[in-house]
């Protein structure tokens, strides 16, 4: 492991650690690791191929589970409330990482399942409060986006690769929370593409 890396890597872990060290200086650790790593790996992206295919797919399925299963609920609950008794529900879902360290993952160690906490969590990685998608599913206002409208498939052309070789992976259809994870979120490309397994949360909240 690169020494810089495995320095500040250290030092998010001491942050996480001590929640009372927590500032602005958070970020700026995990944009530097995320740029370094970065580089060393983009250098190498044909080996990263097959990965990065089966991460968007597996990705793909998750949010297709959580969004038929968050319209069956919606379906479901709509008909509670009276819609004269001035109270609205709204349905909000969510998709996250799993909260377990890769195993797929060729660095592999003792501190491994610690800083992958760090990496995930929403305090000291904001943009990532609330899971893969900057803009999450939310019903009744997405009641009526497609879901490939949801992945960000409905656009030409299909194809979220920005940041990466654009000849290599022209044809990958790799989609919206993809690009989210990689370009907006302070994780670098080999931190998730090794992530086969997903959370979601789906939360309904009574407005009055």
């Amino acid at each position: 492991m690169d020494y810089n890396v495995d320095a500040i890597e250290r030092e998010i872990m001491l942050k996480y650690n001590d929640y009372r060290s927590y500032n602005s200086d958070n970020d700026v650790l995990l944009s530097l690791r995320k740029d370094i790593i970065n580089k060393q790996v983009l250098a190498n992206q044909k080996e990263l191929l097959p990965d990065i295919i089966a991460f968007n797919d597996a990705l793909r399925e998750a949010l297709r589970e959580m969004y038929d299963r968050a319209h069956c609920i919606w379906n479901k609950m709509i008909n509670i409330i009276d819609e004269g008794d001035g109270e609205e529900l709204v349905l909000t879902a969510k998709c996250y990482l799993d909260t377990d360290y890769p195993v797929l993952h060729p660095i592999q160690g003792e501190d491994r399942q610690d800083l992958w906490y760090a990496l995930c969590d929403g305090d000291l990685n904001p943009m990532y409060a609330d899971g893969v998608s900057v803009l999450t599913l939310t019903l009744p206002r997405d009641e009526d986006d497609s879901f490939d409208s949801f992945i960000g498939m409905d656009c030409p052309p299909p194809n979220w690769n920005e940041g990466l070789d654009q000849e290599l992976t022209q044809d990958l259809h790799l989609i919206n929370q993809f690009h989210t994870l990689f370009q907006h979120m302070n994780f670098a490309l080999s931190d998730f593409i090794y992530v086969r397994k997903f959370k979601t949360e789906i939360n309904i909240e009574i407005i009055q």
